[in-house]
């Protein structure tokens, strides 16, 4: 968060609290004092006394990298592959490529303007509160359900005793604990424990698996292979690409990194956290191709196709493997839970805070804030009904449609952002920016037409 004005009267220097810094006029303070007044972003200070900004592995971008590749991502990429071999390998390394560049602007907007996305968003018009409000309310109660049933299903395959259902009331109570009384330091250490499980677990496998590395060259030479256009795009465009890619500049702000004197570090941040994401969806794409076509079975669409992975490799390798392969699913799966718990109640804290006249980073809005715990409420006990009774269909309608929209508009959003006189020009977007966001809009809006279709087909099935 910005620094906050405190008055226009210099302090005498023994009242200096701790953590001002004086310059001429006026006093300023940190994120972490009391004054709700913002300055402008030129006098903030960062909350590090000055330091020369440095990169730790640890970081945002890790955070944000590892809450977007879940369950589904898994199985999107393990179906591609056990399809098409490697052919689709370039489309993965686009959409890494797409997701730095989305991700890259995020952050680049907040260190550079010291605003949020959603101040960026409201500044566009009024159309982006009335998209955005409703659809961070339907997806929350429609999100949490699926996240803590994907969290549960490995463990009901290594425990099978204790029902689906309670592990994944379980796996909701476990996040919201860890959310609820957590500050963002701690949330960074679990999610790096759990990054460190999906990448052993599954870089792992695929070198046990042993691929095929003149197959995977051939695969870096962009085609779309018969009836493949879907995956093609969810590859491209779905794997990693939730809410949470919005939520990075809120990440940057816990962290405390709220000037552009962390531009450079944020981009090292970023680009290596979704390296190591390409490495990771790789792996799965290897294990696609090498492992499932190999044993010549055809994987569900959904989160149980990973359970039908994992009896595969206890067939093929061994229980080791078996039972490693759903640490690691597991361990993707919650930290999209914990991630998300954190991450998008920050947005709606942000959101609604705004809404009712409160600046944003007013302690109301950060973590541990009330409109904060709100939605961190609203994503884990409201969802358990769903859990117990089903999901309506017209909810679900509702969550599929606006769901489609979001990352055309985050993509759309930030070319108007990132250009013109909401920036300055020193960050502004150049000419490989825009056509890269532009690809990046064009690539989502398809792909999210596909998923409105897929989306209001049951409303019209007879």
């Amino acid at each position: 968060m910005p620094c906050e004005r405190v008055d226009d009267v210099k302090r005498p220097a023994a009242e200096k609290p701790q953590g001002v810094n004086v310059r001429n006029a006026p006093v300023m303070v940190t994120a972490h004092n009391a004054s709700l007044e913002p300055v402008n972003h030129a006098a903030t200070v960062d909350d590090d006394g000055g330091a020369p900004a440095k990169w730790k592995v640890v970081g945002p971008g890790l955070v944000v990298a590892a809450t977007g590749v879940g369950a589904a991502d898994m199985v999107a990429t393990l179906v591609a592959g056990s399809k098409y071999g490697y052919g689709l390998l370039w489309a993965v390394i686009l959409g890494v490529v797409l997701k730095i560049v989305l991700v890259e602007g995020a952050g680049r907007f907040t260190l550079a303007t010291g605003k949020t996305i959603f101040e960026g968003w409201r500044s566009l018009g009024k159309w982006t509160t009335w998209y955005f409000g409703p659809y961070i309310m339907i997806w929350g109660f429609v999100y949490g359900a699926t996240a803590m049933s994907s969290a549960a299903l490995p463990l009901a395959a290594l425990f099978p005793a204790v029902p689906l259902t309670v592990w994944a009331v379980i796996m909701g109570l476990l996040g919201f604990v860890m959310v609820w009384f957590g500050r963002y330091s701690f949330f960074e250490k679990i999610t790096a424990v759990l990054v460190g499980l999906m990448f052993v677990t599954v870089v792992g496998l695929a070198i046990i698996a042993a691929p095929n590395i003149p197959e995977m060259v051939t695969g870096l030479v962009p085609m779309i292979p018969d009836g493949g256009i879907l995956y093609t795009l969810a590859l491209a465009g779905g794997v990693g690409g939730t809410i949470t890619l919005a939520a990075y500049g809120y990440w940057l702000r816990e962290k405390g990194w709220y000037t552009p004197k962390w531009m450079k570090v944020m981009r090292i941040d970023n680009s290596m956290a979704y390296v190591l994401t390409g490495i990771f969806v790789i792996a799965m794409l290897i294990v696609g191709a090498e492992v499932v076509r190999a044993a010549g079975i055809s994987l569900s669409a959904d989160d149980t196709g990973l359970l039908e992975l994992t009896t595969v490799l206890r067939e093929k390798y061994g229980d080791v493997v078996g039972v490693g392969f759903l640490v690691g699913f597991w361990a993707a799966s919650f930290s999209s839970i914990i991630g998300v718990w954190n991450g998008v109640s920050l947005m709606f804290a942000d959101f609604w805070g705004n809404m009712r006249g409160k600046a944003s980073g007013h302690p109301d809005t950060r973590i541990g804030g009330k409109y904060f715990r709100f939605y961190v409420l609203w994503l884990t006990f409201p969802p358990m009904l769903l859990l117990l009774l089903g999901k309506p269909i017209g909810l679900i309608l509702a969550y599929g449609v606006l769901g489609s929209l979001f990352m055309p508009f985050l993509a759309i959003t930030l070319l108007g952002l990132l250009n013109g006189k909401r920036i300055s020009a020193q960050w502004a977007n150049k000419l490989p920016t825009n056509i890269a966001l532009g690809v990046c809009a064009l690539l989502f809006g398809i792909l999210g037409v596909q998923q409105l279709v897929v989306a209001i087909a049951p409303a019209f099935a007879g």
